[in-house]
């Protein structure tokens, strides 16, 4: 690569949150692309696993757990205004950080929402109350009460949540201009909404299929991913959401809505790694997805809804459809075998990955006069590894974004709680570009009722294809 871009200069303190593979895969990110000294930065992390590529950095590490009961108590003397708190953590409730950093006059940046431990997969908790719905809607009140001017607090900023929303900014822009429908770039969410209409998008699917495979096979009682295990353990055994469409006829007999809020999604009476979605990308052609719950299924919903007073009269469905490296394929259906008990064994693999593997992550619009479009990244992980240290090709999707969404949260320093969707696609996207790989949008004539009932009659809808009735495998 050429000479790397400086995007400003960091003159306070960076207090990082979790050192996993994310936070590993950042840090040269961050200290490439800021002007930031290492003393700049510490890392707070339940285990020292990360230690050795902390010290590689001259970057001091201190294990310490965050708990309900120290948070406050640790945090507090380290962070200021000016400062930045970046959470890659699991089992630490966001909401109770990023109030604390903006009382601090700190900003702040996650990658999802988290509640405290066992708050996914608590059974004694109704499953309403375990979905990323009920999480998104305790952080939107907790950002209405610290004001819109608070310091910038950026909400579910990796890859997905957070990438791909401005990856549907982009489709949207992509499709108006192959299908001649004349817009300038919308300024506000009405804007966005109102285009996302015009089109007749029906559907947006976050489409992923990550062929990275392992050099040592996945064996027997183990957990194998090319990200988190414990993210996604905990995301596989929520509640099956999306975000639902005003073109939908039924809900789904498992199907629940929810009594309070935006009523832009529902959830299914099921986890999303045991329920299985349609969906389309270019390279891999038709596949079979997870509808693993994310908060973009929820938040892209919201933010595309165009109402007359309180009714929503448009609004898409959205959900994720992914389809995981082969391992972690196998290793969910072992998980569901034993009844949604994690292996004891977890292996996440970063360097261990063969060459060749992609992860093709973009959006799939569907039902608008091209019928679907796919954009997005993808991704090798040769290309990842000479892009950036310490990352394959799914982390380095997730990274990059972490690092421009740190960027536009400094360049917008008193914006308050800010979601993807608030914010500029186009500065997002010039950030991220050199590290994506390809990034493509190719148009497909694919539809959930391709070669269907080839076998076995089945109770579909051939007057719309695009009801989640037909997208979901039963």
């Amino acid at each position: 690569m050429a000479e790397p871009t400086k995007y400003l200069a960091f003159k306070h303190r960076l207090v990082m949150i979790g050192f996993g593979s994310i936070g590993q895969g950042v840090l040269p990110l961050i200290l490439r692309h800021l002007e930031i000294r290492p003393d700049q930065i510490q890392i707070l992390s339940a285990d020292d696993s990360g230690a050795a590529v902390a010290r590689e950095y001259g970057v001091e590490l201190r294990k310490v757990e965050l708990t309900k009961q120290n948070y406050e108590a640790e945090l507090t003397p380290l962070l200021g205004p000016g400062d930045f708190l970046l959470n890659l953590s699991v089992d630490v409730l966001s909401t109770a950080l990023f109030t604390l950093a903006a009382k601090n006059g700190a900003k702040y940046l996650d990658t999802c929402i988290e509640p405290w431990p066992g708050g996914y997969i608590d059974a004694s908790v109704p499953a309403d109350q375990r979905t990323n719905y009920a999480l998104r809607e305790q952080a939107l009140a907790a950002g209405r009460e610290l004001g819109a001017d608070a310091p910038t607090c950026v909400l579910t900023h990796g890859a997905n949540p957070g990438l791909v929303s401005h990856f549907v900014k982009q489709a949207l822009l992509d499709i108006a201009r192959d299908t001649g429908v004349e817009t300038a770039t919308p300024g506000d969410r009405a804007g966005w909404a109102g285009l996302a209409q015009r089109l007749g998008v029906k559907v947006i699917h976050i489409a992923e299929r990550d062929t990275q495979v392992p050099t040592t096979p996945k064996r027997p009682g183990e957990f194998v991913n090319t990200w988190s295990v414990d993210g996604f353990f905990s995301e596989g055994c929520q509640p099956a959401e999306l975000g639902w469409g005003t073109h939908e006829k039924a809900l789904p007999a498992d199907g629940r809505r929810h009594e309070s809020g935006s009523d832009a999604a529902i959830y299914l009476l099921r986890p999303g790694a045991s329920t299985r979605v349609r969906t389309w990308t270019p390279l891999a052609g038709p596949i079979n997805g997870f509808l693993i719950t994310h908060n973009e299924s929820i938040s892209l919903a919201d933010y595309l809804t165009v109402k007359e007073g309180e009714k929503a009269t448009y609004r898409p469905t959205v959900h994720y459809a992914y389809h995981p490296c082969d391992a972690a394929v196998l290793s969910v259906h072992e998980l569901s075998g034993r009844q949604w008990e994690l292996q004891e064994s977890r292996r996440l693999i970063v360097d261990e990955v063969q060459p060749g593997g992609i992860d093709e992550l973009g959006v799939l619009l569907c039902g608008h006069a091209r019928n679907a479009y796919w954009y997005g990244s993808r991704l090798s992980v040769d290309e990842a590894r000479l892009l950036a240290p310490h990352n394959n090709a799914t982390s380095l999707q997730v990274t990059i974004p972490v690092l421009a969404g740190l960027i536009w949260a400094c360049e917008n320093p008193n914006r308050g709680l800010v979601e993807p969707e608030e914010m500029d696609h186009e500065r997002i996207l010039e950030i991220c570009r050199p590290y994506l790989g390809p990034v493509v949008g190719e148009y497909g004539d694919w539809t959930p009722l391709d070669r269907r009932e080839t076998l076995f009659e089945e109770d579909i809808d051939r007057d719309d294809p695009w009801q989640f009735r037909n997208v979901r495998v039963v």
